[in-house]
Order: structure tokens, then C-alpha cells, then sequence
């Protein structure tokens, strides 16, 4: 039986589809994504829901009431619920950079109302009760690094306008957290963005783990790096102090949360600057005890869960696909969910 009630256990969908296509593996679709999230279960716990991401194949950002309504009916039948949205505010999926011309921020404020709207169409249809809209700045450290002072000022003001769209429709916003987004490249810089927007009823942060954790290498800002050259990965302390700088910074904007594991190495693909990859929940690669640094993000300085958010979500994007088809993967994962709700969640 597991210990609480809350928060919420869900299942990301993006991972069907980041990573994959022609120059990889075919992307997953919903329904099967669907499908095996519904099927995990761990000593009678099942997961409680997803998150979605809104772009086609898998959710077209351009819905219809009537799609939604089907997918509404999808979701439900599993008995899951939706909660949080990842809004395609990117160039190649009809966004634009926020810091970019005014061209480029009006379309990424067209797709964060877009995204805003579905998460309002799908909480009067009643699938979806909590959850944020997700976004990020949309545009590389280096084109950020041309003219950091400017370029952080206009990805603020393009932030300050979608608080202003999402709280029309109702949302909150997070910024994920990842070392290949400008203006969020590191940890102080996102803190730093967070703060010039100054909306922390509105605006967010959105901590993935396994994201999260490249910012104490100091990859691209070598000048934020929390953990010494050299870092020895057994030397746990250090590593647990590192992280607590992290976590003391961003955990007061956090609203999203994502379980999720790493294995300290980084890459780049296509027009992402360097990134974190995914690992599985039990790769022995993994360089987090996944429960204890969750403790860091769910609870807060005195020692309780701040309950910041209903629900958590894992993420394990660019798995290969024999793995995510494997019905003992998400059986795996949701068993570290519960685990991490046992030692951090509320009733």
C-alpha cells in the first residue's frame, strides 16, 4: 500500500516522440503511450494521469473542441486525468525565439494561447483539474551570448505578455529548467529571468531532475558551476551540497516537477545547444539517489513538503524504443514514483 495520497502520479507522452523520427527510431504513438501507462502498476498503485505534449502527432496544438472531447473520452477510458501541457512554442513547431524579432515572440505568444486554450477547453470538458502550461525561451545560449543584458530583457518582456495571456485562460506557466535554452542556461540565469519577469503567481519553474542537475557542471556557463573541476561521483556530500545550492535557489519558483534520472553526460542534437539525456530510472549509470534529491525539490527549508504542486510527473525522453515498449520499464519507473511520494507526499 503506499504511504500518501499525494501528490498525483503521472506518466510523461512526450517521450514518444522526442528523439525519434527520420534520423532515428519511429515516434511512439499516443495511444499506445496511453496504453502502457495504464497497464504499469506496482503492488495494486497505478498512475494517476499524463502530461501531454501539444503538438502534432500526438496533440495537435490547432484542436478542435471536438478532438479534445476524443481525447478526453481516450484518457478517461484508461482512468487517467491530464495535468500539465508542454507548449510547442519553438520556430520548427510554429513558435519563435523570445528574445528574437517581433515577429518571432508574436508567434511564440500564439502558441502559448494556443496551449492556454487547450488546457482551459480540457478542464471544462473535466479531464484535467491542476497542472501548468511548460514553456522555455526557445533560442540558444549563443544567440542569447551575442547580447546577454538585451537579450534577457526581451525574453522577460515576452514572458511578462504570456503571464498576461495565461491568466486569462486561468494557467500558470513554468520554465523548464535546461542547460540549451538562452536566457535559462544555468541556474543563475534562470533565476535571474524568473525575477525580471517578477510574476511568481503566473510565471514558474519546472524542475526535471535530470535537467536540473547538468546546472551544477556549469555546461554552458562554466562561470555558475556548482561542483568542483574534476567531481569526484562518489563523493556523495559534495554532491548533496551542490545540489542543496541548487534546490535553496529554484525551489521557491517551483511548480512542476519531473522524477527523472541522469548520467552526468551531455550532448547536442540538431539545433539544441549541449543538453542532459534521460537515463533509465535504474541505469547503474545514474549519478542521483532519485528519492533523496527529490526530498531537496519537494520539501521545503524546514523540513516539509511545500506541496507546490498536485501532481508529479516522470520524465525519460530518447529511450529506445524496445525499451519503452517493454511493459517492466514503466513498472520500474512507477515504482520509484511511489517511492518518491512514500517519502516526500501528503495526504
Amino acid at each position: 500500500m503506499s504511504t500518501h495520497k499525494k501528490p498525483a502520479l503521472h506518466n510523461a507522452m512526450w517521450p514518444g516522440l522526442v528523439g525519434k523520427g527520420p534520423d532515428s527510431e519511429p515516434p511512439i504513438d499516443l495511444e499506445t503511450m496511453l496504453d502502457l501507462t495504464a497497464a504499469a502498476e506496482v503492488n495494486g498503485v497505478k498512475f494517476d494521469g499524463v502530461d501531454l505534449f501539444a503538438s502534432a502527432p500526438h496533440t495537435d496544438i490547432d484542436s478542435t473542441p471536438d478532438d479534445l472531447k476524443k481525447l478526453a473520452d481516450s484518457v478517461a477510458s484508461r482512468n487517467l486525468v491530464v495535468g500539465s501541457l508542454v507548449a510547442p512554442v519553438w520556430p520548427p513547431t510554429g513558435g519563435g525565439s523570445s528574445f528574437g524579432s517581433e515577429e518571432d515572440r508574436k508567434h511564440y505568444l500564439t502558441q502559448v494561447e494556443k496551449a492556454c486554450k487547450m488546457g482551459k477547453t480540457l478542464k471544462e470538458i473535466g479531464i484535467r483539474k491542476y497542472g501548468i502550461i511548460r514553456v522555455d525561451t526557445a533560442d540558444s545560449p549563443s544567440h542569447w551570448a551575442e547580447n546577454p543584458a538585451e537579450n534577457t530583457k526581451k525574453a522577460a518582456e515576452t514572458l511578462k505578455a504570456a503571464c498576461d495571456i495565461a491568466e486569462g485562460y486561468g494557467e500558470r506557466l513554468a520554465l523548464e529548467g535546461e542547460i540549451c535554452w538562452g536566457a535559462m542556461h544555468s541556474w543563475k540565469a534562470v533565476v535571474e529571468l524568473l525575477e525580471t519577469v517578477g510574476r511568481p503567481k503566473t510565471l514558474g519553474y519546472q524542475a526535471d531532475m535530470a535537467h536540473s542537475m547538468l546546472y551544477t557542471l556549469g555546461y554552458n556557463a562554466p562561470e555558475a558551476r556548482i561542483l568542483p573541476a574534476n567531481f569526484d561521483w562518489n563523493d556523495k556530500a559534495t554532491l548533496m551540497a551542490a545540489f542543496k545550492t541548487l534546490t535553496d535557489a529554484l525551489r521557491p519558483w517551483t511548480i512542476d516537477f519531473h522524477v527523472a534520472q541522469n548520467d552526468g553526460t551531455v550532448h547536442g542534437t540538431g539545433s539544441h545547444d549541449k543538453t542532459g539525456r534521460h537515463c533509465p530510472v535504474n541505469d547503474p549509470n545514474g549519478k542521483m539517489d532519485v528519492v533523496e534529491v527529490a526530498g531537496l525539490w519537494l520539501r521545503g527549508a524546514d523540513g516539509q513538503p511545500t506541496k507546490a504542486m498536485q501532481h508529479i510527473c516522470w520524465d525519460g525522453c530518447m529511450f529506445p524504443n524496445a525499451m519503452m515498449l517493454n511493459p517492466q520499464t514503466w513498472n520500474d519507473i512507477l515504482g520509484t514514483m511511489i517511492k518518491v511520494r512514500d517519502a516526500h507526499g501528503w495526504d
